[in-house]
């Protein structure tokens, strides 16, 4: 009977777990035992020679295989049981979590034309609401994603954009959590949904001038790739959607918008290393896109109009970033574009905006993000915003008007909850607009700190931390160390209010900002990629050696947490240095990187060989061979592992931290627990309602405390 009752829990049947590997003995005998997944010959074939595969068979583009859900559901069956022993503590932890958010909350609201838009949330509420006030202080709901959750096992509005009548809503829905939405339109004036639809989008949304036109991009089915910028009228069936444009080189990723000033509509073709922007005039929909530069390898370029010219962000003979202008009239021509602001070796360009009287400009120095203020064509005679704190993070918020000399922008650290400035840029002048209320956290408590590792290579590796005062840097603290380290992604200091649920059990969190990432400059990242992979590896477990060795923290006591190609991270230090952690945390992470990238059919596969390079190239194969967390699993003693996926991932396929951890389950010669959850509904960004999300993080929070206890 006791055996019946836990097949019924689990949703598995006898012969499911036979072919899995589990001993199903009743529960009052043993617990639950680890999976063991069935090894099934398949030969991997590539260029550079052939590789077996046991665990390919898990691969199911169909997520319907009963055999393979039976794999999963029986690891999730085997996690649940793990983690029963500390279900209290998890439970606690929830509470704390969801304690710091601010159940009724809204942001700043911002002008847009005759309204004030802002986005809502209601206490025990999932998911936002988009709301809008007029001049009379009416406010008006748009869209309310609690409503379009009802029924729903995961629903995401990714992205919306109000025709320039302010009349019509555009929004993209994800009900799976794979990334691929569908165009709904809604009538503000009536709150009525256009019963025509359009599906196998990306989110993007661009707006013509007549109200009625939107250009959106279609999905290759099968890579998933944007490929097609599709013109769709208003009203109209789906199948009279134009095609406009169509990209034929799948390296490239592709999306669409406006300009700040609604002027035109741009289509961005965005490779690794190299950029093209075409653009449209909004007033005439059915004209031609001309091209603003054309694509050149090494070469990359970004744009925003403002009063009849471009300017341009780009590395045109500037590693680091410069920033350039055109006359629209002399788009085309390159060598037409003016310098506004000089490349600098030290300081990395990252974003900039647009107004009237000012150039804003968010940059890099010294691994922190702050804001430079330029009035046009004076460079010399630039602002920074300043900051008292050691490490910080700014970034502009949402800024919609170019005919002002306000700048809004963010302020975050990992002791201040994000804060939003309205910084007058004529007077220097600013004001707190909001800043995030935090229930249960007094910031007085703790402090940040900014430390140094050295490389093996000699390279400085910058490193922010955060402990509660009264820290002690005897080497008795427990650590738990973050990082990413690719596609010049960088892990800034922002505030994260979960982690205090670690800090004040006294952990010290580190940011480690190793290569791969463009924290340090380009440089930074060009070091941290393609034939140079290893050094972000390598960077990660040098920060550890450093923090132990300063005393920050006890050898024995080294949590790690990467996600995505920061689960990449986790595989390869898991295997090149185990007796370093105690624990790791692999969120949907990228492990199987040969046999992915010698698969054109995988998303994102076509899109990043400039990033981790062409398999079918001997020099590229073996090097990420070397490193390739799945190829690389061996004989030997594993930290604990916690591995998480979602069966709808569009970005990291279920399958390769399936294979992973299947792999890792006949080879590991510890006694460490080895758990995999797979969400069964939701894709790369884990549950999607707001509280599921904090769900998840006190799982994992509990996970690492426990080893703690028990050690």
């Amino acid at each position: 009977m006791a055996l019946k009752n836990r097949l019924y829990v689990s949703g598995l049947t006898l012969t499911a777990l036979l072919l899995i590997g589990c001993n199903p003995q009743p529960a009052a005998e043993s617990p639950v035992q680890a999976p063991v997944a069935e090894q099934r010959p398949y030969t991997v074939e590539s260029p550079q020679g052939n590789r077996q595969d046991p665990y390919y068979w898990l691969r199911d583009d169909t997520r319907t295989d009963p055999d393979v859900i039976a794999y999963l559901e029986a690891e999730n069956a085997y996690y649940d049981a793990y983690r029963e022993k500390y279900a209290d503590l998890t439970q606690t932890l929830e509470q704390e979590i969801i304690g710091r958010i601010k159940q009724d909350d809204s942001s700043v609201p911002y002008q847009k034309g005759d309204y004030l838009y802002a986005t809502k949330y209601e206490a025990g509420k999932e998911y936002p609401i988009y709301v809008r006030t007029d001049a009379q202080g009416n406010e008006q709901v748009m869209l309310d994603v609690n409503l379009l959750a009802e029924g729903q096992k995961y629903m995401a509005v990714s992205n919306w954009s109000v025709s320039p009548n302010q009349q019509l809503l555009a929004y993209m829905v994800d009900n799976t959590g794979r990334r691929q939405y569908e165009l709904r339109i809604r009538d503000l004036t009536t709150g009525e949904d256009y019963a025509q639809t359009l599906s196998g989008l990306s989110a993007a949304i661009a707006w013509a001038k007549d109200n009625k036109t939107l250009f959106v991009i279609e999905n290759d089915p099968q890579t998933l790739l944007s490929t097609r910028v599709l013109k769709y009228r208003l009203g109209e069936p789906a199948e009279s959607a134009e095609l406009v444009y169509e990209e034929t080189d799948n390296t490239f990723y592709m999306y669409v918008n406006n300009t700040t000033d609604g002027e035109y509509v741009q289509i961005h073709l965005d490779q690794t290393v190299s950029t093209e922007v075409r653009v449209l005039d909004a007033d005439t929909p059915d004209g031609d896109f001309q091209v603003l530069a054309p694509r050149e390898r090494d070469f990359q370029y970004s744009a925003d109009h403002i009063n009849g010219r471009w300017i341009i962000r780009s590395d045109l003979n500037a590693p680091n970033f410069q920033i350039m202008q055109v006359a629209h009239e002399d788009i085309g021509d390159k060598s037409k574009w003016q310098p506004l602001v000089q490349h600098k070796d030290d300081v990395f360009i990252q974003d900039f905006a647009v107004f009237s009287n000012y150039l804003a400009i968010n940059e890099r120095s010294e691994g922190l993000r702050r804001i430079r203020i330029v009035p046009w064509n004076t460079e010399d005679q630039a602002q920074f915003i300043a900051s008292d704190e050691a490490a910080y993070v700014t970034g502009f918020e949402r800024n919609v008007q170019q005919d002002t000399d306000i700048l809004r922008y963010t302020y975050s650290s990992l002791t201040t909850p994000s804060t939003v400035y309205a910084y007058n840029m004529a007077t220097g002048k600013q004001e707190v607009l909001k800043q995030i209320e935090v229930p249960n956290y007094d910031g007085s408590l703790y402090e940040t700190a900014r430390t140094w590792a050295t490389a093996d290579d000699g390279t400085k590796i910058p490193v922010s931390l955060l402990y509660k005062k009264g820290f002690k840097q005897d080497g008795s603290a427990p650590l738990y160390q973050y990082a990413y380290g690719s596609y010049g992604s960088s892990s800034d200091p922002y505030f994260r209010s979960t982690i205090f649920s670690l800090v004040d059990r006294g952990f010290v969190y580190a940011i480690a900002h190793i290569r791969g990432g463009q924290e340090m400059g380009r440089a930074w990242y060009e070091n941290g990629k393609m034939l140079n992979k290893i050094n972000t590896f390598t960077d990660f477990i040098d920060v550890t050696e450093h923090l132990v060795a300063e005393q920050y923290a006890h050898p024995d006591k080294v949590f790690a947490m990467g996600g995505s190609a920061g689960g990449l991270l986790m595989g390869a230090v898991a295997n090149m240095a185990p007796a370093q952690y105690r624990g790791m945390m692999a969120h949907v992470p990228f492990v199987d990187v040969v046999t992915t990238m010698l698969d054109e059919s995988i998303p994102l596969t076509t899109n990043e060989f400039d990033e981790w390079g062409n398999p079918k190239h001997q020099p590229y194969y073996d090097y990420m061979l070397s490193y390739s967390p799945y190829d690389q699993v061996k004989k030997q003693d594993y930290p604990a592992i916690l591995v998480t996926t979602g069966l709808h991932d569009s970005q990291v396929q279920y399958f390769e931290p399936a294979k992973w951890v299947a792999k890792l389950r006949t080879h590991k010669s510890d006694a460490n627990p080895l758990m995999f959850k797979t969400n069964m509904a939701a894709g790369h960004g884990g549950s999607s309602g707001r509280f599921s999300r904090m769900k998840e993080i006190a799982e994992e929070y509990a996970f690492i405390l426990n080893l703690l206890q028990e050690r």
